[in-house]
């Protein structure tokens, strides 16, 4: 078990005033499945009005509202997690395609088969997934699936956003931890593999001093059904472990976007985003 501080700072600054600013933040880290929250806030300046609740894919979010005129907008996410270390490889035999294909399972896990367009793949992701499951059971099918697409795929930021569909990262070859999480989605999907989109964060030095703060990354994964739920990083090739942490689960990244909103005021505006991560045990 490992014990993560991440605080998760966004900051707008605002090209003229902004006379009204309504948001929704999914910066929340679940407790349950390995991961429990010791303490977390969401903070807002200017102060505003906020509400909190659950939305339908279990994600905690913080609603709020600026109703004052305002040049930046500053957003504060603190949260203490424990996390435990990854779970056992699930074992041979916890499932088979025949049950991933009966009636029960399409019926219990039909959201997360059914692809969105930001998570269809082309033909030949779909070809290149069957035949890097042949002769496996669903569990390595999986994961031999998520390596075949990651090892056709280059990591370079900047050339998609969160929001490309997966079909072009694949047509370009490139792209980041949401686009691998996209494609291996829709790979998995379409050979009957129940999957979700994992958002949250990764801490990423395994080297760093217990108290040391490092610059974090927030970060996309996913977790498919095989018996259980199992977590996967399609872009670090590794199980999902205690250097992982959850923030919400869904079909695809605009389930669990971290911030949504809209504003009313003139001009444009910048984005900085800060994430900090401190191991304390």
């Amino acid at each position: 078990m490992s014990v993560l501080r991440v605080v998760h700072t966004t900051t707008f600054d605002y090209a003229g005033p902004v006379t009204a600013s309504y948001n929704e933040a999914r910066m929340t880290p679940l407790s349950g499945q390995a991961q429990r929250v010791r303490a977390s806030s969401v903070q807002v300046h200017p102060t505003t009005w906020t509400h909190g609740y659950v939305d339908y894919w279990g994600t905690e979010v913080t609603a709020f509202e600026v109703l004052e005129p305002h040049t930046r907008l500053r957003i504060v996410a603190d949260a203490t997690v424990e996390v435990a270390e990854p779970r056992p490889p699930v074992p041979d035999g916890s499932t088979s395609w025949s049950h991933l294909g009966g009636e029960t399972a399409l019926d219990a896990f039909a959201a997360f088969l059914t692809d969105t367009p930001t998570t269809s793949v082309p033909d030949d992701v779909a070809a290149l997934a069957l035949d890097a499951a042949a002769g496996l059971e669903p569990h390595p099918a999986a994961e031999a699936i998520c390596r075949e697409v990651r090892d056709r795929l280059d990591y370079v930021p900047g050339v998609t956003t969160a929001h490309t569909p997966a079909r072009e990262a694949w047509a370009s070859r490139k792209g980041v931890c949401q686009d691998m999480a996209h494609l291996a989605i829709g790979a998995l999907r379409s050979v009957g593999i129940p999957t979700r989109y994992v958002s949250g964060y990764l801490h990423p030095r395994s080297d760093a001093a217990t108290g040391e703060t490092v610059e974090g990354e927030s970060h996309a994964w996913i977790e498919w059904w095989v018996g259980r739920w199992y977590g996967f990083d399609p872009t670090n090739r590794r199980a999902a472990g205690s250097d992982h942490v959850v923030l919400g689960r869904g079909r695809e990244y605009r389930d669990v976007a971290p911030l949504k909103g809209v504003y009313a005021g003139a001009g444009g505006s910048t984005l900085d985003v800060a994430v900090e991560i401190t191991r304390i045990a």
